[in-house]
């Protein structure tokens, strides 16, 4: 089932404890195109499939990138792109984005998700695996 626009806001709004809806989308806008760079094929079209056609889009069409990032780099590279954010802010920010994406994709498309992705982003996903606690 597709997440209506408003819906994913709100929940990425509330999760962050953003002041503004503004604030979460700006969040999600990054997110999303960074892990778009990470995913391919039929995952990221599934995943897509359940975002609101704004995000999705955004999923679909992602910032290039030459080499999948580790979690700590997916951290930076975040920060980098997000006005004013910190290495500590931007680990909130994913978050609150992931963990709603999370969500919304289910529990069969996370798992292949999380096969396409660099160890450890389970962790930033909010659904740490077994065998992965720090």
């Amino acid at each position: 089932m597709t997440l209506r626009w408003e819906a994913l806001l709100e929940e990425v709004r509330e999760r962050g404890e953003y002041d503004t809806p503004q604030e979460a989308e700006r969040a999600a806008r990054v997110i999303l195109a960074l892990l778009g760079a990470h995913l391919v094929g039929d995952v990221r079209s599934k995943l897509a499939a359940r975002l609101p056609e704004t995000m999705a889009l955004i999923l679909l069409n992602p910032l290039q990138a030459a080499e999948p990032l580790s979690p700590t780099r997916f951290v930076r590279a975040t920060a980098a792109w997000i006005e004013g954010a910190t290495e500590k802010t931007a680990v909130w920010d994913i978050g609150a984005v992931l963990s709603t994406v999370a969500d919304a994709a289910g529990d069969d498309l996370m798992e292949q998700i999380l096969l396409q992705l660099p160890p450890g982003y389970d962790l930033l996903f909010g659904r740490p695996t077994a065998g992965t606690r720090p």
